[in-house]
């Protein structure tokens, strides 16, 4: 089956890698976002999916705006693809694009359609505290993630999972449901299944307020804002800024989903005291601050103070000399 392959991200890498390696399979052209300035040099850097066709030899087209780009539509059209594969591509392709190949545009989307339909379905799924997610394959329509659902699959969410560590699950799940869809629908094994709107939820590319910590909130949802948008939620401390990238929320009915070696953290959290949501209520030795918060306790696991390299709790709160009773946000 001759395939175009569309995609930018890290988290669509493995789906290509897959159908290049498979010899059902010849990727004959990879579509991916322009080079971009990324990380701290802001070098002018090829996208992931772009290096990994490269490698391969694969021809590698990336239109600033695909859906006007004359030379793109063209040689889309001269490929005569039995199917265009579509995840974390980043543009939105016209219909006159998803109808070109013989099967039709297959996208793997990261949750369980219809919820989560939109850019960032791994962060929102983990920001409202669910249990599980998935991949749904579908038949790409014109609307954002729409289209008939063709397979799903899902996978359980830990209490301390986060959305680098679900992406990566997910992103090899998406590789080899892509691979199941392609061959059940070329030999008409599959029947697609028109999704419900009015069970449709949405995720939204994140904003830079989604980032900012509201100490007033319990620690349960503090914590799923964390792991959530991980690794850049922020804070205040002593008027500078505080990146928090892990923590452990600490409350009633909450310890059975813990590791065992934070069991013994409990006869500590019984004996806090309380004081108001966003001040420092103990140092743990060997594990780091306890911040107080509408409702129960964070432990703050991993962060990042501003201009610094990432740092355990314990780390920043001996070297900062951390005391009991500072205030963590606008004072």
């Amino acid at each position: 089956m001759k395939i175009v392959y569309f995609g930018t991200p890290q988290f669509a890498v493995p789906s290509l890698v897959r159908l290049i390696k498979d010899p059902d399979f010849e990727v004959v052209a990879v579509v991916t976002q322009p080079d971009k300035r990324r990380g701290r040099g802001s070098k002018v850097t090829p996208s992931p999916v772009k290096i990994v066709a490269t490698e391969a030899g694969i021809p590698v087209w990336q239109p600033q705006k695909i859906k006007k780009d004359t030379d793109t539509l063209n040689f889309l059209h001269s490929t005569q693809a039995d199917a265009f594969v579509v995840v974390a591509y980043g543009q939105i392709l016209s219909q006159e694009i998803l109808d070109m190949p013989r099967l039709g545009s297959i996208n793997g989307h990261g949750s369980i359609l219809p919820t989560y339909r939109g850019a960032a379905p791994i962060q929102w799924s983990l920001f409202n505290g669910e249990s599980e997610t998935g991949v749904t394959t579908m038949l790409m329509d014109a609307g954002m993630d729409t289209g008939p659902m063709l397979l799903k699959e899902t996978i359980p969410i830990g209490l301390l999972d986060d959305a680098w560590h679900i992406a990566e699950m997910l992103s090899k799940l998406t590789a080899e449901l892509l691979l199941s869809t392609l061959h059940k629908l070329d030999g008409q094994a599959i029947r697609p299944i028109p999704q419900t709107d009015d069970q449709a939820t949405y995720a939204p590319l994140i904003k830079k307020d989604d980032y900012i910590i509201d100490w007033q909130r319990s620690a349960l949802e503090i914590h799923n804002q964390v792991r959530g948008f991980y690794p850049n939620c922020l804070t205040q401390l002593r008027q500078q800024s505080l990146k928090i990238s892990k923590t452990i929320p600490l409350f009633d009915g909450g310890w059975s989903q813990l590791p065992q070696d934070y069991q013994a953290l409990k006869d500590a959290y019984a004996n806090l005291e309380p004081t108001a949501p966003g001040k420092i209520a103990a140092i743990w030795k060997n594990r780091g601050p306890v911040i107080s918060t509408g409702d129960g306790y964070l432990l703050l696991h991993q962060l990042q103070p501003a201009g610094k390299k990432a740092q355990s709790g314990w780390a920043f709160a001996n070297g900062g000399r951390l005391e009991v009773g500072e205030q963590l946000g606008p004072s």
